[in-house]
Order: structure tokens, then C-alpha cells, then sequence
């Protein structure tokens, strides 16, 4: 472990615990024909020694990863279309007008639900394709980034906000202590920031490395965030976990002395504290699994190409391209991957130069086996594919060890 980075936080010295080497943008899928230079940045990991924010090495510019041809849609399974459903319909309002704001609302899939109910609203989304599909969907929408002067505007505009929502938002936002700030002034007298990201407590678990990647530079513990509300005016009050991809945490934060913490928010602290979660002990034992990931799975598809078998991939999700950086994995060992979303289909994987092909690729020509990336929809694509299961078929999965199914 060595020390050499400070915290974006508190600015503290952080401590490295995790080495993913050289890795591109997890969302750029080039164009076969494309031979221009890729870009690559060094992934690794830190914990901080002041605050205890886990965070990654180095920052991307968040114009490279967040632009006009973002290609992820949060509306794209059935079960987040489900879950967003259901926040939306419980959404904590405390007026007879509410307002609510969404930090990086994709395509809408949360705030479409609250604009048919005539819910006043507003989603920031500085990605200007899906910002596009949102707006085609009857959401009011800004395409920038969210910041103090943003929240300024808003609140000069549009007035105070009763619920400000981020999922899979905040993780992304190496700057999140003024972004934190900005929503403090936003928010209304008993409002309340609502906001869901991976949950590092789940990834150390599941020893899921593969949520680590460029756009998730925060990998939040309830204490850090506890810790990082204080620093900001706010304070956390409540804290739900959340089975969606992978494992998440839905954090609550209101104005310091407005709101009473639950229960579940000190029970979830002494639970990480009890763990040693991000003690340096637990930090090297997480590193070590990751290493035998990367060993056992390097050697299955190897001898499984060696043997003359098929090997497909399901799924060309952001945090496959860590998965296939850090391992060493391409063509030669992954025959293509397929993948629903159009953007994505007919380019390469970042870094690794797999083919991405729809669907029906697969389902025509069953290969004999397929690496699960999008095992956090597990349940959804097993279920969904049962013909490659009957065509004898096996899964190929890595979390939270190498193993078929």
C-alpha cells in the first residue's frame, strides 16, 4: 500500500489498496474502422486516512465520459424501469406544490413518472443524447452539470426544491463536496437529498471489482458519507439497502438539525465499524481475492478455447471493460459479446477490441458458453434465456468467485 494522492474530500493523504493497471473509458465503444488513439488512464484505488472516503487514484475529465453520445440508458432493463417506478411513486414531498430535481436523470425514467402525475420538476443531465430522450418523454430538463452556480439557478428560477434524487449520480462527481453545498442551498426547509449508488461494503463482500471503473470515482461507506454530509451543512438521517446492481445503498441527507437520524442510519455505521470495513487488514484480503479472480478466469477460458469450445460475452456493461482490461481478455478468448443497446452494437469494447453484436446474434447461434458482465441482472437474463440453458449451454461468471452455471 502506498501513499502519494489527497483525498478529494478532506484532503487527506490517501492510502492505495488496489492496482486495476491500464484501463480506457469504460463507455467508449469505437467504430471498427476507428484507428485513432484510445485513451487510457492508470485505475486504482484509495482509501482516505482522514475521512475514510474510498476513491479512486486518478481523476477522468468529465467531458470524456459524460457527453453527447453517452450510451447508457437507465431505462434499458425491466427491473430498474421497476425500481424507479417505485421511487417515484413514494417520493418524500413536504408541500402542496412540491418540486423535485434530478442529478444526472439520464433518460428519464424516474422524472417521466412524476411529469405525467403533473409533479413539478426539473432533471440535470449534462449528457446531451439521453437529456434528448428524456425531453422526448415530457421531462423538463437542463443539460449541464450540476454545480453551485447550477443550483443557483435553479433555485432563481424554478424556487426551492422539496426532494433532490441522484441515482448512480454522485459516485460519479470527483467535486462532490460543492456539488453537496449547491444542493444545501437548493433545498427547502425540511427537503431532503435522496441519493442511491453503489455500495462498497457489497462490493468487498461480493469481491465485484468490476463496479470499479471510471466513472465510479466514489465507492461510498455509510461512515464516509456520514462524514462527508458534516462537512457540507447536511446531515445523513436515513440509509436503505438496495439489491439493484450489485448491491447500493440509498442515502438520505437533510440540513444539519431539520430531520431525526433513524435507526437503520447508526446501526449500518456500527455494522462498518464492526467489520473493519475499510480497515488496511480487510483492504489487502479484498485485493488478494481480486487477484484470484483474474487467475482463475484467465485460466477457464483459456483452456475452454484450447478445448475448441465457443465462449461469448452477455452483456457490453461499463464495468465489463475492467473485467477485460485488467485480465487480459479479447478476441482470442471472447468470441464477441451481446448487447441490446444500439449505440453499442456493431463497435468494439474499450481497450479490448471485442465485437458487441445484438441479440439476435446470440440467440440464433448459441455458443457454447457465455461470461456473464451483466450478472446484476442475473435473475432477468437467465430467465430470459432459457433456450441457451436447453441448448446445453453454460454460464461463465466471476462474482464472487469463477464459476459456471
Amino acid at each position: 500500500m502506498t501513499t502519494s494522492h489527497r483525498c478529494r474530500v478532506c484532503d487527506s493523504p490517501l492510502l492505495e489498496f488496489l492496482d486495476l493497471g491500464r484501463q480506457p473509458l469504460s463507455d467508449h465503444f469505437r467504430a471498427p474502422e476507428d484507428t485513432g488513439a484510445e485513451f487510457f488512464f492508470h485505475l486504482s484505488v484509495g482509501r482516505c486516512e482522514g475521512c475514510g472516503m474510498v476513491q479512486l487514484m486518478e481523476e477522468v475529465p468529465r467531458e470524456r465520459m459524460f457527453h453527447a453520445d453517452y450510451p447508457y440508458l437507465s431505462s434499458g432493463s425491466a427491473v430498474m424501469r421497476q425500481h424507479f417506478a417505485e421511487f417515484a411513486n413514494r417520493a418524500p414531498t413536504h408541500s402542496s406544490d412540491p418540486f423535485v430535481v434530478e442529478l444526472g436523470c439520464n433518460d428519464g425514467v424516474m422524472l417521466r413518472r412524476l411529469a405525467e402525475r403533473g409533479v413539478r420538476h426539473l432533471g440535470v443531465e449534462p449528457s446531451g443524447g439521453v437529456a434528448d430522450l428524456a425531453r422526448a418523454a415530457g421531462v423538463e430538463v437542463w443539460n449541464v452539470f450540476f454545480d453551485e452556480e447550477t443550483a443557483a439557478g435553479i433555485l432563481r428560477d424554478r424556487g426551492p426544491a422539496d426532494v433532490v434524487y441522484a441515482a448512480n449520480t454522485l459516485c460519479h462527481i470527483p467535486y462532490v463536496v460543492p456539488v453537496l453545498r449547491g444542493v444545501r442551498e437548493l433545498l427547502a426547509p425540511g427537503g431532503v437529498l435522496v441519493f442511491e449508488d453503489p455500495y462498497f461494503g457489497d462490493i468487498v463482500r461480493q469481491s465485484s471489482f468490476d463496479q470499479i471503473y471510471d466513472e465510479h470515482f466514489y465507492l461510498f461507506t455509510g461512515n464516509a458519507v456520514h462524514n462527508l454530509a458534516a462537512r457540507c451543512g447536511l446531515e445523513l438521517v436515513d440509509v436503505e439497502r438496495l439489491g439493484v446492481h450489485g448491491g447500493e445503498v440509498r442515502y438520505t441527507l437533510g440540513r444539519s438539525g431539520e430531520h431525526s437520524p433513524s435507526p437503520a442510519v447508526s446501526a449500518l455505521l456500527r455494522e462498518e465499524r464492526e467489520r473493519g470495513l475499510t480497515e488496511p487488514a480487510g483492504l489487502r484480503a479484498f485485493a488478494e481475492r481480486v487477484d484470484r479472480i483474474r487467475a482463475d478466469l484467465v485460466s477457464l477460458l483459456t483452456r475452454l478455447r484450447d478445448e475448441g469450445a465457443r465462449v461469448a460475452g452477455y452483456g457490453a456493461t461499463a464495468k465489463s471493460a475492467t473485467v477485460l482490461n485488467y485480465c487480459g481478455i479479447g478476441p482470442d478468448l471472447v468470441e464477441y459479446i451481446s448487447d441490446t443497446t444500439p449505440a453499442k452494437q456493431a463497435r468494439l469494447t474499450p481497450g479490448s477490441g471485442i465485437e458487441v453484436r445484438p441479440p439476435e446474434t446470440f440467440t440464433l447461434d448459441y455458443p457454447d458458453y457465455a461470461v456473464l458482465f451483466a450478472w446484476n441482472h442475473a435473475e432477468e437474463i437467465i430467465g430470459k434465456e432459457q433456450g441457451f440453458r436447453d441448448s446445453g449451454g453454460q454460464w461463465i461468471r466471476y462474482v464472487p468467485e469463477v464459476h459456471m452455471s
